[in-house]
């Protein structure tokens, strides 16, 4: 992205002729001057913002959201605004940057949008890149100021001018390339890390907004799973799975959350299966990891591993069963002032054991779950948490004194999604074993005196799942 020029022509545009230029020029209603309604979250918005301003008080603060991303040749990837820009300001749009100037109280946003000449310039039928004849309308410099509710907003041509009066700031980098190069490495700051680690952090606990968001695509992504359930029995291969998930959350959302895991058989013992290109055997079982990310960017995650034929077989059953279990006992761990690796050292406790039992781990749990040797992970593989909300791994920035070493907290949400995957060439395994691979998922609110499971009404006890499928089948 540059701040003034258009794209270069491609082999296939035309030459638009002067007199088509005129002709276009003319004759178009007069754009109106009436004004949008605020956004309504905006509110919540601007209390984020005094939130990090209280954290740097007096610097200024460049948070850009990012730009398209080329897929292949000229054309791009759905765009997907930068969480820390969109969870200060709501905007969807690319290419935006939000500059958080000191001010009389606390810091005036400063937000640089992509202007909207209206009719007044042919952009509106010549730039395919941002023309509204081509992409759609958009807010427009006056128009975001109102909607976002900002002190000011600017069109971005601008952008590089204004920041010439701020040569030290801290900066969200990453984003944009074009950001980047206007505060070049001379004017680089170990402080710009600093942000990105506040940004972090802020989002660890929830507000009330952001958990309502939760449960709406916790909902959605029900409906997608059982979208996939009532399919199971015509479906042929992984990728019709993932194709039904993916219809409902373009119905109801503005995409899957991350790359959806429609594994079945084998396949489920390689933890980011995400080619799908696999049959399906009324015999296995189908892990499905996947999430609706609603229109707001939050998204769900979730995962179930279903019986695809609708009943379990006596050792498919047995291992669920074990991995249930641990996500009972983490469930219990969750709650405030433990810290975020509990609910992982217990459900890894209740795994060792099971596995004991099983014959598979020829050592005792303890020994098995001893530091220095960790043979349990030979079939876990993961751990059974990370934070949620508008990434699927969510807050990645915070430091990990904060995190994963940290005190969970009221309003914070997180993953519980122990597993246990027998590869088809693991000889410890006993051969009835080999091939299954199961997780479980939910996503938890924590509260003042413990948890809320928000993906509760999504049955997992093996019993309700098989009653689930079939009362969806019918």
């Amino acid at each position: 992205m540059t701040f003034e020029a258009r794209p270069a022509p491609r082999k296939q545009d035309a030459v638009n002729p002067p007199a088509l230029l005129e002709f276009m020029m003319k004759d178009w209603k007069p754009q109106s001057d009436s004004l949008p309604k605020a956004h309504r979250h905006a509110k919540a918005f601007r209390a984020r913002r005094e939130a990090l301003s209280k954290l740097f008080p007096g610097e200024v603060l460049i948070i850009p959201t990012g730009h398209e991303q080329v897929r292949a040749n000229d054309t791009h990837f759905r765009f997907r605004a930068g969480s820390d820009f969109f969870w200060l300001i709501g905007n969807l749009e690319p290419d935006c940057v939000l500059v958080m100037v000191p001010g009389k109280k606390g810091h005036d946003a400063h937000l640089f949008v992509e202007p909207n000449p209206g009719r007044s310039s042919d952009t509106f039928y010549t730039d395919r890149h941002k023309g509204e004849l081509w992409v759609g309308p958009r807010f427009g410099v006056t128009q975001s100021c109102a909607h976002f509710e900002v002190e000011f907003a600017h069109g971005l041509p601008e952008l590089p001018k204004f920041l010439e009066k701020y040569p030290l700031s801290r900066t969200l980098r990453g984003l944009s390339p074009s950001v980047d190069a206007l505060r070049s490495p001379n004017h680089e700051r170990p402080g710009d890390k600093e942000l990105a680690t506040a940004l972090g952090e802020l989002r660890l606990c929830k507000d009330p907004l952001e958990i309502a968001e939760l449960k709406k695509v916790i909902a959605s992504t029900q409906r997608g799973f059982e979208d996939v359930i009532r399919a199971l029995g015509k479906a042929k291969s992984e990728r019709e799975v993932e194709g039904h998930f993916g219809l409902r959350a373009r119905l109801e959302g503005n995409d899957v959350g991350y790359g959806t895991i429609a594994a079945s058989g084998a396949h489920a013992c390689i933890l980011h299966w995400t080619k799908n290109d696999g049959a399906l055997r009324k015999q296995d079982l189908l892990l499905l990891d996947a999430g609706v990310e609603g229109l707001q960017l939050y998204t769900a995650d979730i995962t179930r591993t279903l019986p695809i034929g609708g009943k379990f077989s006596k050792e498919q059953r047995e291992i669920y069963e074990l991995v249930w279990r641990a996500q009972q006992a983490a469930f219990e761990a969750v709650k405030p002032g433990n810290d975020f690796m509990e609910p992982n050292r217990r459900a890894m406790r209740v795994l060792a054991e099971g596995l004991v039992k099983l014959g598979i781990l020829g050592v005792s749990a303890d020994e098995a779950l001893e530091d220095q040797k960790q043979f349990y992970k030979r079939y876990s593989l993961h751990n059974v948490s990370h934070m949620l909300g508008l990434d699927v791994h969510d807050c990645a920035k915070a430091r990990q004194e904060v995190y994963r070493y940290g005190p969970l907290q009221a309003g914070m949400v997180l993953t519980v999604e122990p597993g246990l995957y027998f590869q088809e060439d693991d000889l410890t395994v006993p051969k009835k074993y080999r091939g299954i691979g199961v997780r479980i998922e939910d996503d938890l609110l924590v509260t003042a005196k413990g948890y809320q499971n928000l993906s509760k009404d999504i049955p997992s006890e093996a019993s309700a799942v098989e009653k689930w499928m079939k009362s969806v089948r019918r």
